[in-house]
């Protein structure tokens, strides 16, 4: 991976960890937080698309799987935490 690939990367984890920290709970989880959870978010995705055979390419689709992926691991998070 080249340094641009590593920074489009590091963006798309950024911003999808902020959409669903906003979606979420209101608020981001500031920069590294975003990151962490936009790229678990993007496993998460990634896993939730493939099993419901859901293709989404390109810049926007990238984001758009992080994001609903970091939702749902927000959301499973919250379960827990409630238990």
């Amino acid at each position: 991976m080249d340094i641009t690939g590593l920074l489009i990367f590091l963006v798309i984890g950024a911003l999808a960890g902020w959409l669903a920290g906003t979606i979420m709970k209101g608020g981001g989880f500031g920069l590294l937080g975003n990151i962490i959870i936009g790229f678990v978010g993007g496993v998460v995705g990634g896993f939730l698309f493939n099993l419901l055979a859901i293709a989404a390419g390109g810049l926007i689709g990238s984001i758009v799987t992080a994001t609903v992926g970091a939702v749902v691991l927000l959301y499973l998070v919250g379960l827990v935490k409630k238990a």
